[in-house]
């Protein structure tokens, strides 16, 4: 969300969700998209793993 206007973009998450949705529904949608933005503005800043380097770490061969 960010560089974006925020409150259009939860404006968005509001009305894409059914009419039967809870409080719990949206909390969880804003949840997962801010975790996702999160995820996608390590990447970009180069503060990530390797598959590779999470596999050696915690010991994991395929």
């Amino acid at each position: 969300m960010q560089g974006q206007n925020i409150k259009a973009e939860a404006h968005t998450l509001v009305e894409n969700l059914s009419d039967e949705a809870s409080w719990d529904d949206l909390m969880q949608k804003i949840y997962v998209r801010q975790a996702i933005e999160s995820g996608l503005a390590d990447s970009r800043a180069g503060r990530g793993s390797t598959v590779q380097a999470v596999r050696k770490k915690y010991g994991v061969s395929l």
